[in-house]
């Protein structure tokens, strides 16, 4: 499974931005798939995670209420819906598939795409 995410540039706070990770391979319904983040100095962080059919989200309590995670089986793609943006909110992000139901570990996701950079700026 390749996957590559998208969509991060440098919006102000308050405003909203919508990640997409496009996933290769005939598996992908196979597969939990999650967001993460790192901002700079800091570890990657767990941000969001939905199940194989859509059904169950989880998200850290930071960005609870403000981000909406998705996926679309069909077009193989997973998507972050960010609102309410923060300068907090900036680092680089992630799109992970893999992992046990209600895994919130990076050690616990499989493929990793390469990420993409959201900057907000206050």
């Amino acid at each position: 499974v390749q996957l590559q995410a998208s969509g991060g540039g440098l919006v102000q706070a308050g405003d909203s931005l919508r990640l997409s990770c496009t996933t290769s391979g005939r598996t992908f319904s196979s597969y939990g798939m999650g967001w993460f983040r790192q901002a700079a100095g800091k570890e990657r962080e767990f941000v969001a995670r939905i199940n194989r059919n859509g059904g169950t989200t989880y998200y850290a309590d930071s960005v609870k209420g403000r981000f909406t995670i998705s996926r679309d089986n069909a077009e193989n793609k997973v998507y972050l819906q960010m609102n309410s943006l923060k300068p907090e909110d900036t680092a680089v992000y992630y799109c992970a598939a893999g992992g046990p139901p209600g895994s919130r570990q990076s050690y616990a996701y499989v493929y990793w795409g390469l990420g993409t950079l959201v900057t907000v700026s206050s």
